[in-house]
């Protein structure tokens, strides 16, 4: 009788707290069952095409980018102020032509003076001839008279070509712009003499940019078979055509050179020396699955995607993550098939077969 009442005095409170769990247990049963659905965005599992990529970084060049040089010595006169834009022709730097345009005077007088010899030498040839054939000439005056004009041809062409170098020298005097652009640097300020080959400026063509990359030489075969890559700076995005493949990898980096070209008019919102991301292939094309980037919820187990069925109820699954191409992502699942919606937003906390509603974008 005493173990009797023993195990009841046990069993007593272990009733009460059974009947007390029961109590609020059933009100949460009740408030789950009747919570409303929760609202999340969805996009479609798509198969396409697809391309994976990668991200390396490049730099913006000048198509052209000189250092002018005297073209010969001398006094320099003048040269550009840096940020001076120039048109291609337009005065860069200018020599003091004086002792060049003297020269030229000379050389020219020079000329003058042969031409005077020659037309002697012509009349006295011919004065010759005439008398040889009364012979009243002899032979060796006629050769020798023939060989002094001979020799005042050759003068003569001799000084007009010396007057043509001078002349090539006196058009070098000034240092004329081989393209539009800019001057970037100053190197030699007027008044002072310069040596011919002596840098003057430094010019820069803003109006044709590219783009040059260095690829790893693994990325070369799929780089071949590619027209144009994504380039993308200061939030600015085009797609460039391919310019040139350097196939020379650099020993060190193992690397080649890849140059693309930027559209007239990339200059007004980019600039020579800017750093750039370039989007570049680095597999064959091939058919995969494909969702946005915002269905993907990572967990330190792995990686998941929410399916939403036909019931509106969720259905979370375990997928191995591809490549990336822009705001999509590859997937790969054996439970997954194109044209199945995923949850892009609030899906995080969804529970298995919770049901949901369709929420569009703006609501």
């Amino acid at each position: 009788m005493k173990h009797n009442s023993s195990l009841h005095t046990f069993l007593k409170p272990a009733c009460i707290m059974l009947a007390a769990a029961l109590v609020v247990s059933t009100p949460a049963l009740g408030q789950q069952a009747g919570a409303p659905a929760k609202p999340v965005q969805v996009t479609n599992v798509e198969q396409t095409m697809f391309t994976p990529t990668v991200d390396i970084v490049g730099s913006i060049y000048s198509r052209n980018n000189v250092k002018l040089t005297a073209g010969v010595g001398g006094r320099l006169d003048y040269v550009a102020e840096p940020g001076t834009f120039l048109v291609k022709g337009q005065e860069v730097a200018r020599i003091d032509q004086l002792p060049l345009q003297l020269q030229q005077a000379e050389q020219q007088a020079n000329i003058k003076r042969a031409k005077i010899n020659l037309q002697f030498l012509n009349r006295e040839l011919a004065r010759l001839k005439e008398l040889r054939e009364s012979n009243s000439a002899s032979a060796f005056q006629l050769d020798q008279t023939q060989s002094q004009y001979a020799l005042a041809q050759a003068d003569l062409e001799i000084a007009q070509v010396r007057l043509r170098q001078i002349n090539d020298q006196l058009s070098r005097a000034v240092v004329k712009a081989p393209f539009d652009g800019v001057i970037t640097e100053r190197v030699r300020e007027a008044g002072g003499d310069v040596n011919r080959s002596d840098v003057l400026v430094n010019m820069l063509d803003t109006e044709n940019l590219e783009g040059r990359i260095f690829v790893p030489v693994k990325y070369l075969p799929f780089i071949r078979t590619s027209k144009e890559v994504l380039i993308t700076a200061e939030n600015q995005q085009l797609n460039a055509k391919i310019k040139a493949i350097i196939p020379a990898a650099d020993l060190q980096s193992q690397s080649f050179e890849l140059r693309v070209s930027l559209p007239q008019g990339a200059n007004e919102t980019w600039t020579s020396g800017q750093l750039i991301r370039a989007t570049v292939p680095v597999k064959n094309p091939q058919q995969t699955l494909t969702v946005h980037r915002d269905a993907l919820i990572l967990r330190s187990d792995g990686t998941y995607v929410v399916v939403i069925d036909d019931e509106n109820k969720s259905h979370r699954h375990l997928v191995e993550v591809g490549e990336g191409l822009a705001d999509k992502v590859s997937i790969m699942s054996v439970d997954i098939k194109p044209g199945d919606k995923v949850a892009t937003r609030g899906a995080e906390r969804l529970q298995e077969g919770q049901v949901v509603t369709i929420a569009t974008p703006n609501a």
